[in-house]
């Protein structure tokens, strides 16, 4: 998600220990450490010899016919338990209570927001009909007792049948107009169930993000004629629910390099898209991903195109767009992200995109899901391609990689973050992408001395809130990844990037298995960097403490004030009006020194010194500069 936060902190955690740079270990949560006792991880970063994940193979039909703001859906789950451990009850995500008065959340809400919930109209266990009982202090989630205990490695068969009424009030999912709906979190479903934490009972409150499973998806959405659906997935039935020239010019965006306009607004306008039935059902399936979401509207106009992701296999990703045709910016949308996924996929992270579609819907979240992206539409065209970028980059942390957002934020909104500046500086001109990484990243975080702001990166996400929770997970973590690239260099840190994604896609990575796994990849062993940058209260605050002749030329003693291993420039102006910037990474305070000495080689008389950082913006710039006498 796109966040930007310059609000009074709020803050919920108290302390977290706080590990000397210099230590060769790095503190290990209890949880995790039983999981490497059971052999489920292992502290070289790769998922353990005993590794195991839970999994559903999900078939949802829900129904949605605008102006009518109930949602009717039914599915079925055949939830499988891969676990060593028999299961006597299972945690049922309602992540749509969400909107009942009481339950607790993140921000205010107001009487737009709120509906009574979700309601569970019929509930079965293997055929069975069991009494549903709703849950206690207006939760997002219910334990539910089994009548049978399942049994490792055996699965449960479950049949729910629900409705709501979708919120007026659009934020990450509701109604964007009145026959604009984006469902978000609209079916039940089982929670986590992972090897280190046991079931996943966080409720959900619209702040920190979500942890799912990997599950298998087949998804059945009923709307009236003349609307069309979008939704994570590939569409099985173009030809049963488009008449057969939009159908037509639907396949041929599938591999065009070229927007094709599917259905302009003279089309819509003529309601002549769909089959002329009272009701179309629209058929979708998607393997092996970790949630699925849907828009439709009767007068959203669609576009499509494609992009090469693969070299060697010859393989696309289609790239469609679904939006008010007043919204100027959107009309790009389409080519925005197909330039995102390609950029993506040869250059930073440097994997292919791993999913056969992306669709970019205008809406009011800035916010991703698997396939799926619901971004607000804003005047500023690079501002627009910037959060599309963000949201695109998302798909590999963390519907890849299979995180737990709710719990470490930093795993992936860091690296969208980090990718956001990566794509902009080959889409802005001159020093603008960095500019705008500092003004919107790292400004308030690195201005604001609020001992809020100074909380370890590794703060578990659900107990921080405002810009303690934002900065954390978005510009400070963000500047940690980039600080390690600059340490590693780009051939290094991209093997030991590419070590960690094949080893955790599909799967639950926490943050053990990303540092330990960048330790093996890369033949280092870091964790005095991941001490310092994440486990740490530390900052970024550098000083210019003295300069005296030494040898051949100078020393430079700069001292570590705020604690955060940074890389800097040191930009060297000589009597005789020459420069030479000299570059330092991370690796000169790998001593474990807070005041080091940096080599000036020249017989050139200094005239002045100037510590610059770029984006690792220094918190006082007072003592950043030098100046012969």
């Amino acid at each position: 998600m796109y966040r930007s936060f310059t609000l009074s902190l709020l803050l919920t955690l108290g302390t977290l220990f706080s590990f000397a740079q210099t230590s060769s270990t790095l503190y290990v949560p209890r949880d995790i450490g039983i999981a490497y006792k059971k052999g489920t991880r292992s502290p070289d970063g790769k998922p353990g010899p005993r590794y195991w994940q839970n999994t559903g193979r999900y078939s949802i039909t829900v129904t949605a016919m605008p102006p009518d703001r109930t949602i009717q859906g039914s599915e079925q789950i055949v939830y499988s338990n891969n676990s060593p451990d028999t299961l006597k009850y299972i945690v049922i995500r309602l992540v749509q209570n969400i909107h009942k008065p009481g339950v607790a959340r993140y921000g205010d809400a107001d009487s737009l927001y709120f509906n009574s919930g979700v309601h569970i109209d019929n509930y079965t266990e293997n055929g069975e009909t069991k009494a549903w009982h709703d849950p206690n202090g207006h939760a997002t989630w219910q334990g539910v007792r089994l009548s049978q205990p399942l049994l490792p490695h055996d699965s449960v068969k479950l049949s729910i049948d629900w409705h709501y009424e979708i919120s007026l009030k659009s934020g990450r999912e509701g109604m964007l107009d009145s026959t604009t709906y984006y469902l978000a979190y609209f079916y039940p479903r089982v929670s986590v169930y992972d090897d280190y934490n046991g079931w996943d009972m966080l409720n959900f409150t619209d702040g920190q993000e979500f942890y799912n499973d990997f599950n298998d998806y087949s998804l059945q959405v009923k709307v009236p004629a003349n609307y069309i659906v979008w939704s994570t997935g590939t569409l099985q039935n173009p030809t049963e629910v488009l008449q057969p020239a939009f159908a037509a010019k639907l396949a041929q965006s599938m591999t065009s390099d070229q927007v094709v306009h599917i259905a302009t607004k003279a089309d819509e306008a003529s309601k002549s898209v769909t089959i002329a039935a009272p009701v179309n059902t629209w058929k979708w399936s998607a393997a092996d991903i970790s949630d699925v979401t849907v828009a439709l509207s009767d007068h959203y106009v669609w576009d499509g195109t494609s992009v090469l992701v693969d070299d060697a296999s010859g393989r696309r990703t289609s790239v469609q767009s679904a939006f008010n045709d007043t919204a100027m910016d959107f009309h790009h949308a389409a080519a925005f992200g197909s330039h995102a996924i390609g950029w993506f996929s040869h250059n930073w992270p440097g994997v292919a995109f791993p999913f056969p579609k992306m669709t970019l819907v205008q809406g009011y979240a800035d916010m991703e899901y698997p396939m799926m992206v619901n971004d607000g539409s804003n005047d500023d065209l690079n501002f627009s391609r910037l959060v599309a970028d963000h949201e695109i980059a998302h798909s590999y942390f963390p519907f890849y990689m299979g995180i737990n957002e709710s719990r470490y934020a930093f795993m992936d909104e860091g690296w969208a973050t980090t990718l956001e500046l990566l794509i902009g500086r080959t889409e802005l001109k001159g020093d603008s992408a960095d500019q705008f990484y500092r003004d919107f990243r790292v400004d308030y975080w690195i201005h604001d001395p609020s001992s809020n702001e100074d909380l370890p990166i590794i703060t578990p996400s659900n107990n921080l809130s405002g810009a303690a929770y934002g900065n954390n997970s978005y510009g400070k973590a963000s500047l940690g990844y980039l600080a390690v690239k600059d340490l590693l260099g780009d051939d290094l840190f991209r093997k030991s990037l590419h070590a960690y994604m094949d080893r955790w896609h599909g799967k639950h990575p926490v943050p053990w298995d990303f540092f330990y796994s960048i330790n093996d990849a890369s033949g280092k062993n870091l964790n005095w960097f991941w001490n310092n940058w994440f486990f740490s209260n530390g900052y970024i605050d550098l000083a210019i403490r003295d300069v005296a002749a030494s040898g051949s030329g100078y020393a430079v003693s700069i001292e570590n004030i705020g604690g955060f291993d940074a890389p800097f420039d040191l930009h060297v102006h000589y009597v005789d009006g020459t420069t030479d910037v000299l570059h330092s990474t991370p690796q000169v305070w790998s001593t474990g020194d807070k005041t080091i000495k940096v080599p000036v080689p020249t017989k050139k008389k200094i005239q002045s010194i100037l510590l610059n950082g770029g984006i690792f913006m220094d918190a006082d710039n007072s003592n950043n500069t030098w100046k012969a006498n």
